[in-house]
């Protein structure tokens, strides 16, 4: 059982509590005052992983780049960044340790984009079965999260992902290819992928 949080009376969150409402459909997001609020939207956008893919312009563009991948290498830093870069942000301490504490047993994960040595892009997210549930990107440089952000759709194929859930649609993640379906429909997509096993 979670532990309560004696301040608000409310589940602590944990890993344990993260996994769980994942699994049916639900994410966390702080509000202004800092409080957690759970989220299920309807609709719900999706990246459709069959067509989510960079165009010829873009492959050019990086093949030219100094920019390059890793995955996991700083998960931490990730979010972290992400939490800094969006100022107003949704991400809190008590979300870093528990996406954290998710991360060390395998559920969540990270892109890290680099220019030599230095952290300049990121996405990370959780993913459970074969469904990943993007969180939040940065990017310090140009094009250091759209890199990161195909990096990461790249690999979730490799490894036979069938879903790749953004949650909410917004400007920048429609013209990476999301794309809004009914929630029912999510759900359905997300009890088969959960059930299916898949290696990050």
């Amino acid at each position: 059982m979670s532990k309560r949080d004696p301040a608000t009376d409310r589940p602590k969150l944990s890993a344990e509590l993260l996994l769980a409402a994942y699994s049916q459909g639900f994410f966390p997001m702080a509000d202004e005052l800092g409080q957690i609020n759970w989220h299920n939207p309807d609709p719900r956008a999706i990246f459709p992983l069959e067509t989510t893919r960079p165009n010829a312009r873009f492959r050019r563009w990086l093949r030219n780049s100094d920019l390059h991948c890793t995955i996991d290498a700083d998960f931490e830093g990730v979010m972290r960044q992400c939490a800094t870069v969006h100022g107003d942000s949704w991400i809190t301490g008590e979300m870093i340790a528990a996406y954290t504490a998710l991360q060390h047993i395998g559920h969540a994960h990270s892109v890290e984009t680099w220019q030599g040595d230095t952290l300049v892009g990121g996405i990370y997210g959780v993913s459970i079965g074969a469904a990943f549930f993007g969180e939040s990107m940065f990017s310090l440089v140009p094009n250091a999260s759209k890199t990161a952000f195909h990096h990461l759709a790249e690999n979730l194929r490799k490894h036979g992902f069938i879903l790749f859930d953004s949650q909410y649609a917004n400007d920048h993640t429609v013209t990476l290819g999301a794309v809004e379906i009914p929630r029912a429909d999510f759900l359905e997509l997300l009890n088969d992928a959960t059930k299916r096993p898949s290696n990050f």
